[in-house]
């Protein structure tokens, strides 16, 4: 009504407040130019949001989201209770190209400024255009082939049914090469890495962030649920066009391996090492301090701005005033190595039940009787025992020390009425286990302690990785393969294959590619991999389907130390990609839905 009795006042409607600024005003000051591009950037999303906004963890046999209750999507998409009307996660997918609209708008506008020296504006630029790649790249990696805007703006007032809008999609091929080609001219006008930069530019783009996404995207690519898929063969457009190409081609894993490789070349980059208090080299310390220590020599990428906060505390025991809400399944505990090197689980009967594979070492009953600092306490149970490095620092367990001790050393209890179980609230781990990986010792949220720093997006360990498996596909037996497999091996602190101390046999050529898979399992862990990996290898019926196991929480010891399973998710093969929103579909008449969907 307000508006409408002003409405026959010809300029009122016109004229700008005095607290908000057109796009020409924004773009002829160098201050608010910047502020622009720092919201550019804020669309690549925070993901330490990991219990109710960023879903890869949950979603995955990797990690449970303890939550079944209204606003926590995971246990309801996992159990297969969603479709493209559902709304879940709709807003990704709405903010992603509207980060797209506001890159596309900076890179039109930002050469108007009189204010910005000519060079900072090339950079600024390059800066943009990284952040709107990975934008396109954030949307293919979930919903697969997208529709691309190029340099175009659409107006914001479009009504429904406009041609501008009926956008058909893109084949995913076509959004590679775009989202490639951006990274390489991006590439070209930043510095080689923050060592480049001065402190009020740490976290922006460098041209080592836009090889490092480079390097992900054509992995992706290569992989088999995008590169000769016959599953998708009547994926197209309402014009016929394919969107996916069904013919399998093995130069994509040569150039994904090129991709990889170039980074490592340049020989700037190392896996970070510790030593501990004696000089020594302490893989537990090196493992755990990478994500601690900002800007060290694996660091390629961060987000400065995060809750790392929220994410502590949603990993944090009862006892310290946190949450235990987000655990890896048992499935995923069975993943790591014992000390030897060796894994401790083969496989599953029927029954469930594990394979052990006796070589190894592991047992599952009994206890300990010495602890063996900093990994066990006495008395722990003997399926946590003389395990790798790494899951000591990744996963909490019962009868685990809680990693800070500023109060004093506290036990972490996982069983029914344990300070951590059900009987004593919702805020507990259903597997009996909670995510360690990436919180500070120092950190505490009872005296609200924390430890501030940048989150960790692209890590040197992730470009080896890559390499490796590309590699593995385009040259098999590429003496790089073992080299770099070794590598990561190394610094976890366990036996090598065929060099070093004890070291385990030269693995047979048809084993390499499913110990690269186990290895990229074991490192990458908890930090959004999995999710992806498992699809892209189209393995994902297997591992995230079926019946879930965790210990017998609703059970005190030594009942507690029983296999159960306390969740049967259902993942189906349109599960592959997500659904594009159903409003999305309304809106676009040329816009087709994903199959299965």
């Amino acid at each position: 009504m307000a508006l409408t009795s002003v409405s026959c006042q010809k300029d009122f409607l016109d004229q700008v407040p005095d607290d908000r600024l057109t796009i020409e005003q924004v773009f002829e000051r160098e201050s608010t130019s910047e502020e622009y591009l720092a919201n550019v950037y804020s669309f690549i999303k925070d993901e330490t949001y990991i219990t109710n906004n960023a879903p890869w963890i949950g979603l995955s046999d990797e990690g449970d989201i303890t939550y079944d209750r209204p606003g926590y999507l995971t246990f309801l998409m996992n159990v297969g209770n969603w479709n493209p009307a559902s709304g879940y996660f709709d807003n990704y997918f709405k903010d992603y190209y509207v980060g797209i609209r506001s890159a596309t708008t900076f890179i039109n506008n930002i050469g108007n400024n009189k204010q910005m020296i000519a060079n900072k504006i090339v950079i600024r630029t390059a800066e943009a255009r990284y952040v709107r790649a990975f934008l396109y790249f954030s949307l293919l990696r979930t919903w697969g082939p997208v529709f691309i805007l190029n340099n175009d703006v659409l107006p914001p007032d479009l009504q429904v049914g406009d041609d501008l809008l009926n956008l058909p999609r893109n084949s995913y091929d076509e959004c590679v090469d775009y989202i490639v080609n951006e990274l390489d001219l991006a590439a070209q006008d930043l510095p080689l890495h923050f060592t480049a930069q001065g402190d009020p530019e740490l976290g922006r783009a460098t041209k080592l962030a836009c090889m490092a996404l480079k390097s992900r995207v054509l992995l992706y690519a290569a992989s088999p649920l995008f590169n000769g898929n016959v599953d998708y063969a009547g994926f197209k457009n309402k014009d016929g066009k394919n969107l996916m190409n069904t013919q399998y081609d093995p130069n994509k894993w040569t150039k994904a391996a090129k991709a990889a490789k170039d980074i490592i070349d340049l020989n700037i980059l190392s896996l970070y090492k510790k030593n501990n208090s004696s000089g020594q080299f302490d893989p537990y310390l090196s493992y755990r301090d990478l994500f601690l220590e900002p800007w060290n020599s694996e660091v390629i990428f961060t987000r400065i701005s995060s809750n790392i906060n929220g994410y502590e505390r949603a990993l944090t025991p009862r006892l310290a005033s946190g949450y235990a809400s987000v655990g890896p399944p048992q499935q995923m505990v069975d993943s790591y190595h014992m000390a030897n090197g060796l894994r401790p689980i083969t496989g599953y009967n029927s029954d469930g039940s594990p394979i052990i594979n006796t070589q190894s070492g592991y047992v599952e009953t009994g206890f300990t009787t010495v602890a063996k600092p900093p990994y066990t306490l006495a008395n722990t149970y003997n399926m946590y025992a003389n395990r790798e490095p790494r899951f000591y620092v990744s996963v909490n367990f019962n009868g685990a020390q809680w990693i800070n001790t500023t109060e004093g050393v506290k036990i972490i209890q996982t069983y029914n009425t344990g300070e951590s179980g059900p009987a004593g609230s919702w805020d507990h781990p259903r597997s009996g286990y909670f995510i360690r990986k990436n919180v500070s010792p120092s950190s505490n949220p009872r005296t609200s302690v924390w430890t501030p720093r940048p989150y960790l997006m692209f890590r040197y360990a992730e470009i080896l990785l890559n390499y490796i498996e590309a590699l593995n596909e385009s040259d098999p037996g590429n003496s790089d393969i073992l080299k770099y497999l070794n590598a990561i091996r190394e610094r976890a602190g366990i036996p090598q294959f065929g060099i070093g101390t004890d070291p385990l046999p030269v693995p047979a050529p048809s084993d390499v590619k499913e110990l690269i898979r186990q290895e990229r399992k074991i490192e990458l862990a908890f930090e959004h991999f999995r999710y992806f990996d498992t699809r892209r290898w189209k393995i994902a019926e297997q591992t995230d389907g079926g019946n879930f196991y965790g210990m017998n929480i609703g059970a005190n010891p030594p009942q507690f130390y029983k296999r159960v399973v306390f969740e049967k998710r259902v993942f189906r093969k349109s599960y592959y990609l997500f659904p594009i929103p159903q409003t999305e579909i309304n809106k676009n008449k040329n816009l087709v839905q994903n199959p299965g969907w």
